[in-house]
């Protein structure tokens, strides 16, 4: 169905945005960005310290190219565009899918504050574009539509890097060329419980618990998080992988051009019908 597609893609793109479910706080001992095994800080401090240097550079920019994949058990998505986030959450993507009846045929998708907007190439009733509101689709997914709304009103990049952060989880892997790029490998590895425990504030305590048992009972293990920065101190690789569960996904987004324009594309009202909406007479 229309709307199963859809609720995929909605789920894909906060791995895309690097909307890890976290709740943004900075460790009070990741200290600063300098340090080092000469300064008498442990490798745990000195990977603090960094990231957190990275995660205040990166908000900073406040917009960014995006390009990467989301691979599951059946097929792969594809998502390439821009986004902002320095007043909520703003994003433009073009998506492809390796299977299933979109493979082949080019998505395109705006985020917008309150709502995002997917146009599959074919009309809709007319339409060019299916709206699915934010408030919707929390209605309508139960936990899992609540932290979407949360997080694609007050996330950007650097969330994977707080989650990492706050955890206390993190160690260096040594330098990687990524594009050209010799960046610094991070990477650590977090259950499930954690991560709803991590959940945003904006997240009810109900709705934490009811996540963190619907997540459980899909089969969701761990999630790795691998994070490559450059030698600007900024994003430029994020992986997120589920791990020892029966679910698979493994979520990869290259980051680049910070500081791009990202142009307001949202459709006219006129040219879009609601997600709830579709299929009905």
């Amino acid at each position: 169905m229309r709307s199963t597609r859809m609720t995929a893609v909605v789920a894909g793109v906060v791995m895309m945005a690097g909307l890890t479910a976290c709740n943004g706080s900075k460790s009070d001992d990741a200290g600063g960005s300098g340090g080092g095994s000469g300064s008498g800080q442990s490798p745990l401090q000195v990977a603090l310290a960094s990231l957190k240097t990275a995660a205040q550079q990166t908000d900073g920019k406040k917009s960014a190219e995006v390009d990467g994949t989301l691979k599951n058990a059946t097929s792969t998505q594809s998502m390439k565009g821009a986004m902002d986030w320095s007043q909520g959450m703003r994003m433009n993507l073009d998506i492809k899918q390796s299977a299933g009846m979109m493979a082949g045929r080019p998505t395109k998708a705006v985020y917008t504050s309150d709502a995002m907007y997917m146009n599959m190439g074919t009309p809709v009733g007319g339409k060019s574009w299916i709206k699915y509101d934010y408030d919707a689709l929390a209605k309508k997914m139960g936990p899992a539509g609540a932290l979407i709304k949360d997080q694609m009103n007050n996330n950007n990049p650097t969330r994977a890097m707080e989650l990492l952060i706050a955890s206390g989880k993190v160690k260096a892997a040594g330098k990687e060329d990524v594009r050209g790029v010799q960046a610094t490998h991070y990477t650590g590895t977090l259950s499930i419980s954690e991560l709803t425990r991590m959940q945003s504030k904006n997240v009810s305590e109900t709705d934490m618990k009811a996540l963190e048992q619907q997540l459980k009972t899909s089969g969701a293990g761990q999630e790795s998080i691998d994070l490559w920065i450059g030698p600007d101190n900024l994003l430029v690789k994020k992986r997120e992988q589920l791990v020892g569960g029966k679910v698979p996904y493994d979520s990869t987004v290259f980051y680049s051009h910070y500081g791009t324009k990202v142009t307001d594309q949202t459709p006219s009202a006129g040219d879009t019908v609601d997600f709830d909406k579709v299929g009905k007479p």
